[in-house]
């Protein structure tokens, strides 16, 4: 399964020069920095909550907070992608589509969105528009290790191994993430035959990789393609 990208939301420090007021009104200023400033921090707690039920698998209550932020503020391009994220994760694959296109046209140069909606294409079988909107994401961010992951992954299911290990040797360098990449660059040493990295990089994996949660799932899968690696060998 593909790599997601969840946007996180960033705070931008305003600066506030209060005009002179009588005496009476004093408070006026203050009260509204504070006012703004807690209504900041609602947007990025409601965020974060969304994040956290989206990851406990409450779907639907994650996409109802994001559907809250949207009808705050609908030019939000990170939301928008954020909520297509969660509707894909669940299934909703046409709502997750066309949220991504629209964050893409509230902000072309959202690289997350480009790796979610790529994630899209291949899941309805068009590689070649994943491809093109990996590269996208990876020209405008090349540090999105998840992207070189994605575009790996991408190129091994069209026979292009090398290509994919030269991708998976790069999102090694950026220094994350680094039992996936082990995984999935097994993997594709394992379809192109050279069993000896393969076992290599499944052994490196599995150092890495927890028991449970998301990443135990991949650890699961790692040890059944070892076990189907290694089974000439003991035969």
């Amino acid at each position: 399964m593909n790599a997601h990208a969840f946007v996180t939301w960033k705070d931008q420090n305003r600066q506030w020069l209060p005009m002179p007021r009588k005496s009476q009104r004093r408070l006026t200023a203050p009260v509204k920095l504070v006012s703004q400033k807690a209504q900041k921090q609602s947007v990025q707690s409601i965020r974060a909550r969304a994040h956290s039920q989206a990851k406990q698998g409450d779907y639907k209550s994650a996409i109802a907070l994001l559907t809250q932020l949207i009808r705050r503020n609908p030019t939000s391009a990170y939301d928008y992608n954020n909520r297509g994220l969660i509707y894909f994760q669940s299934g909703q694959s046409e709502k997750a589509i066309t949220d991504y296109n629209r964050a893409l046209h509230l902000n072309p140069e959202l690289d997350s969105a480009y790796n979610n909606r790529a994630n899209y294409y291949v899941s309805v079988g068009q590689l070649a528009e994943a491809l093109t909107d990996y590269e996208k994401a990876l020209d405008l961010n090349p540090a999105n290790i998840r992207t070189w992951i994605n575009q790996a992954i991408t190129f091994r299911e069209l026979g292009l191994y090398d290509l994919a290990i030269e991708n998976l040797d790069t999102a090694l360098i950026l220094g994350s993430l680094e039992n996936h990449i082990y995984a999935e660059r097994g993997r594709t040493y394992h379809l192109r035959g050279d069993w000896n990295c393969a076992i290599a990089d499944y052994q490196r994996a599995l150092n890495l990789l927890p028991h449970s949660g998301a990443s135990g799932r991949l650890r699961r899968k790692v040890e059944t393609w070892m076990s189907h690696l290694l089974k000439p060998l003991s035969a």
